[in-house]
């Protein structure tokens, strides 16, 4: 094996791909901004005991792990930073009342997370704590679709859930965490004959978990729910939660019920949601509301939020065009270095050429060179 061979899903962001990221980063980020949400930037590990603390057991999986030098303690290398900023909130700022914080950073995976994917996304997210209402949800949510065409993306279809549904069947039945932790994974995977092996333990309840992976469509779904699906009141809560988000959505964008739709790291409490574009398997940025997390670090709070992977946004979302240039000279006289100091200011992208250069991508990509005329430095077309 080569020397320089990089591990599977693990990858360089060459020029063009890492200008495009890093456009999107900004212009999401300045997005956050506008809306009130403050930058943090979590490490990039810590220990486990507070990494791991307060989510569920496909993050502990998803997680890298490796000892501490200094204190010998057990640390890991963050595969989401939602846990990290609910850290934050709950035990760091601890402030009262809302609190919007956004991030953007690169995490880590022990596997993809799907075909195609990258074992280290760069993840872009925003989250609000502190307010419980629907309006929190829809504020995150519409943040949200707002970022992806910001950045450039064309969201085909706005995928909404709800786990409260299929934990309020659990505990009405008294499913042991095992099974449970089973009957989410498949659900989860619209695996109806996995499901209905499984619930057939569970008589009372056999025929709402088996609904629940085919209660997948548009706005009828909800009342095909409301139909098979017993009457509880968690339930109610959950199914009405969901019109309302549909109804505020679905004018902007094609809305798709999925009440098989569980959550990325199983910590969600609430609506969770997706977004999906032509051409990717997967959504392209996701989120939910996770209101238990902060009681790991001693306070909890309403929180709800989302993230996308840039990385995989890259797939979908149109290549940059890119930037032209000036070629200027690598020239000693002050009147040439404070031509190039104003155009830089300008915002222009200036190449300088060194002596006995051979010209390469940079170079070729100026269509603007820097020359001297009757003693006044010019900006004329390239030759």
């Amino acid at each position: 094996m080569t020397i320089w061979a990089l591990p599977e899903h693990i990858e360089d962001v060459l020029p063009a791909d890492a200008a495009s990221l890093e456009h999107m980063r900004r212009v999401a980020l300045d997005l956050f901004a506008t809306h009130g949400y403050e930058l943090v930037v979590p490490p990039l590990l810590e220990y486990v005991d507070s990494l791991l603390s307060g989510v569920g057991h496909d993050m502990d999986l998803a997680t890298f792990k490796l000892v501490d030098q200094l204190s010998g303690k057990m640390m890991g290398l963050r595969a989401d930073t939602t846990p990290q900023v609910a850290r934050i909130d709950s035990h760091v700022l601890n402030r009262q009342g809302v609190s919007r914080l956004c991030y953007a950073g690169s995490v880590l995976h022990t596997r993809p997370a799907g075909l195609g994917k990258s074992r280290q996304p760069f993840q872009v997210g925003a989250e609000l704590y502190g307010y419980a209402g629907l309006e929190a949800d829809i504020e995150v949510q519409q943040l949200m679709l707002d970022a992806l065409a910001a950045v450039g993306a064309k969201v085909d279809k706005f995928a909404i859930g709800h786990p409260a549904i299929f934990r309020a069947l659990l505990r009405s039945a008294g499913v042991p965490t095992a099974d449970a932790e089973r009957l989410a994974v498949a659900v989860s995977q619209k695996d109806v004959p996995t499901v209905t092996r499984l619930a057939e333990s569970f008589p009372t309840i056999t025929n709402a978990l088996v609904a629940l992976p085919r209660l997948y469509g548009g706005l009828e779904v909800l009342d095909r729910a409301r139909r098979e699906l017993p009457s509880d009141s968690a339930i109610g809560i959950a199914l009405d939660q969901l019109a309302r988000i549909a109804d505020q959505f679905s004018t902007q964008v094609d809305v798709v019920i999925d009440l098989g739709e569980l959550g990325g790291f199983n910590y969600e409490s609430g609506v969770v949601f997706g977004a999906y574009a032509q051409g990717s398997p997967d959504a392209i940025a996701r989120g939910g509301r996770y209101d238990g997390v902060g009681a790991a670090f001693g306070r909890a709070r309403p929180a709800t939020g989302f993230s996308m992977d840039l990385k995989s946004l890259l797939a979908v979302v149109p290549a940059m065009e890119r930037r032209k240039g000036v070629l200027v000279p690598h020239d000693a006289d002050p009147a040439c270095r404070d031509a190039i100091r104003a155009l830089r200011a300008a915002g222009e992208r200036v190449v300088a050429v060194l002596p006995g250069q051979v010209l390469g991508a940079a170079e070729l990509n100026c269509d603007r060179q820097l020359v001297s005329v009757g003693g006044n430095w010019l900006v004329v077309a390239a030759t």
